[in-house]
């Protein structure tokens, strides 16, 4: 599904795809009758796509490097199914400016651990995995993961727009090991459960971080962000995420 979604969106074609009658679409949180918006901007496909799968749920997710002429767009999609139809797709868009201070690195490669099969021994249960998840959401509401005790695994990594900001090698901080990072207080922070994977270890989060005066006047990052969980631990985390009006809500039911 999530590859008729993005041959489709390319094509600049909803008619591909195959809809539910009553299918409901939104971009940036913002409801579009489905064939405006991005899709009418898009110009082809880049090398990076990560997939999230909820078999329970029915839910298919992935973060997509898109292009519109020569800017990189970092495009999350949500879809909902339902009798093999699409009944629900839910889209963030960020486009990568020309003179943004970093530039995505690491989107040309598939995501260490992310995709690695996890033992049955070391799965966990999907309010247990959600948990863990909401743990690092609750270090990023009081500023500190350590305080928090967020659950890394010592291999722990994060990658944000395709930037490598924590793990081994990262790229922008001094200090890359996750957990004792220094770390914005975001006390108005919003998530919810997008996709929970509990084969593959995957919990997909949307959250909102709030007005934290930093990200522009009235403006809010907002982010679908996986988590590869198993073992008790956080060990892998990718984003990709925009800045939107602080108001934001996302407007779909959570997947918990």
């Amino acid at each position: 599904m999530i590859t008729l979604y993005v041959d489709a969106l390319v094509a600049h074609s909803p008619a591909q795809l195959p809809l539910a009658d009553d299918v409901r679409f939104t971009e940036d949180s913002h409801e579009l009758k489905l064939g405006e918006g991005f899709w009418k901007t898009v110009t082809a496909k880049g090398h990076f796509r990560q997939d999230y799968v909820d078999p329970r749920r029915q839910i298919v997710a992935a973060h997509v490097e898109l292009f519109e002429g020569d800017t990189p767009v970092l495009y999350s999609v949500l879809l909902r199914i339902a009798d093999r139809k699409i009944t629900g797709i839910e889209t963030l868009v960020y486009r990568v400016p020309d003179d943004a201070k970093s530039k995505p690195d690491h989107l040309d490669k598939p995501l260490p651990v992310m995709n690695d099969p996890v033992p049955a021994a070391k799965r966990m249960r999907r309010a247990e995995m959600i948990k863990v998840a909401l743990r690092y959401t609750g270090g990023l509401r009081i500023g500190s993961f350590a305080q928090a005790d967020t659950p890394f695994a010592p291999e722990a990594y994060r990658y944000e727009n395709g930037i490598k900001t924590a793990g081994d090698g990262c790229s922008t901080s001094e200090i890359c090991t996750p957990k004792i990072q220094k770390i914005m207080l975001h006390p108005e922070i919003k998530a919810s459960v997008a996709v929970v994977d509990e084969e593959a270890g995957i919990v997909l989060l949307w959250m909102n971080f709030g007005d934290t005066h930093s990200y522009g006047p009235g403006r809010a990052l907002v982010t679908f962000e996986a988590f590869k969980i198993f073992d008790g631990s956080i060990h892998a985390v990718n984003a990709f995420f925009g800045f939107l009006p602080k108001e934001t809500e996302r407007n779909w039911p959570s997947a918990e």
